[in-house]
């Protein structure tokens, strides 16, 4: 992974509970209880953040469920990871973000505007 340690020790500032795989060739990061942005129902869920390429986009953010509440969002990621079955948004990120800076960019698109 081209992750530092001190980028994964800030991720855990934000969230304790982050957990590292790599599965079909991707980097996965499973950051589990995550407090979702104000009005999303569920408030908190376990997510699964891809900082590599994938799917025509610079990292992805995977849900364990869809997301209610907030804007109307076009779900079109759905794959199979760890054993569980996860969604995305159609959220786009800037290349070189460390990762604190790629999950608040992809939180973006569950607030409001």
């Amino acid at each position: 992974m081209k992750f530092s340690e001190e980028e994964i020790n800030d991720l855990k500032a934000i969230i304790p509970s982050v957990s590292y795989a790599n599965e079909g060739g991707y980097d996965y990061l499973l950051l589990e209880q995550l407090n979702l942005p104000d009005g999303c129902q569920p408030s908190v869920m376990d997510v699964l953040l891809c900082p590599n390429q994938r799917d025509g986009y610079q990292s992805r953010l995977f849900f364990a469920s869809q997301v209610a509440g907030g804007p109307t969002r076009n779900w079109n990621g759905n794959i199979r990871a760890l054993g569980r079955n996860w969604y995305a948004i159609s959220w786009a990120t800037s290349p070189g973000l460390n990762l604190v800076e790629m999950l608040a960019i992809h939180l973006k698109a569950l607030r409001n505007p």
